[in-house]
């Protein structure tokens, strides 16, 4: 899976996905700047093989305390995104319940650095158990969410009720109402969305090295 904690290490960082596509981009980027362990998992897609791949993980003791980043590709809502802008979620939302994230702000501002010239957008990220389309989509849009995917609010969801941790949401709009798409990587929208997925690391582990750092 990734590099393994060791003794007197700081928590590690469990970074999960759904596609293969979304893991060979984590996976191949520069892993230089990461404060602890790190992995990247493939749980698989949908929310039943999100919660049950992070469960099996996090109940490894060597994992138990990681910070979780549920990311990949997701479906923009929002009128005027575009293939390749980022989402920051501010909240996960499913229909057992809401999972907030944290240090959203500074994520934001991290992945600005780190992906300059792309847009991030800051919002509620709502999760779905299939692909989404037309209609669906305007309506999940009227309720307030900003983007739609079948992972992150499983995966932020079991990792909080495993235990208290650092959790965020980070995903990268590969169709948006204007720019619908058959298959993730056949068209122009996927390659950009790919490329965004590869350059976002820095932020993840700048967001992980703050998440270390103690509270006042």
């Amino acid at each position: 899976m990734g590099r393994e904690p060791g003794p007197g290490a700081a928590p590690p960082l469990l970074i999960a996905c759904a596609l293969g596509i979304e893991q060979f981009a984590l996976r191949s980027a520069d892993r230089g700047g990461a404060p602890g362990p790190v992995t990247v998992l493939r749980t698989g897609m949908g929310p039943e093989r999100a919660h049950r791949a992070v469960s099996r993980v996090l109940g490894e003791e060597r994992w138990r305390d990681a910070a979780v980043i549920a990311s990949g590709f997701c479906a923009g809502l929002a009128p005027g995104m575009h293939p390749g802008d980022l989402i920051v979620a501010d909240e996960t939302r499913a229909a057992d319940g809401t999972t907030p994230c944290t240090g959203t702000e500074l994520l934001v501002k991290a992945l600005e650095r780190a992906v300059p010239g792309r847009a991030v957008h800051t919002g509620p990220l709502i999760g779905s158990d299939h692909v989404v389309r037309g209609p669906e989509r305007a309506a999940l849009r009227a309720g307030g969410a900003i983007a739609v995917d079948m992972e992150s609010a499983a995966t932020l969801r079991t990792a909080t009720s495993s235990g208290p941790r650092p959790v965020a949401a980070v995903r990268v709009v590969v169709d948006a109402p204007e720019h619908e798409l058959v298959r993730i990587g056949t068209v122009r929208g996927g390659i950009s969305a790919f490329r965004v997925l590869r350059a976002v690391l820095p932020a993840f582990f700048e967001w992980h090295r703050s998440s270390l750092l103690p509270r006042r």
